[in-house]
């Protein structure tokens, strides 16, 4: 199956998170805070965009992403 720019995005960025949130398990280490800085501006907008990319995701298990179904 064929998938969308965006889709492909998302699946990286929740990827990303998952890899940090293992991390966080496994080592106690936030891969994110130690490239961004702990809570600025741009570590919140990683966060976010995994939160998103998270979201559409399982939206997408629901329905398919009619971008990916052209």
């Amino acid at each position: 199956m064929k998938k969308c720019g965006v889709c492909k995005i998302a699946t990286l960025l929740a990827g990303i998170g998952a890899l940090n949130w293992g991390l966080v398990a496994l080592f106690n280490f936030n891969l994110v805070t130690a490239i961004l800085g702990d809570m600025t501006m741009p570590a919140k907008i990683v966060y976010a965009l995994v939160g998103l990319s998270g979201i559409g995701l399982i939206v997408s298990v629901i329905k398919a992403c009619p971008a990916c179904n052209k």
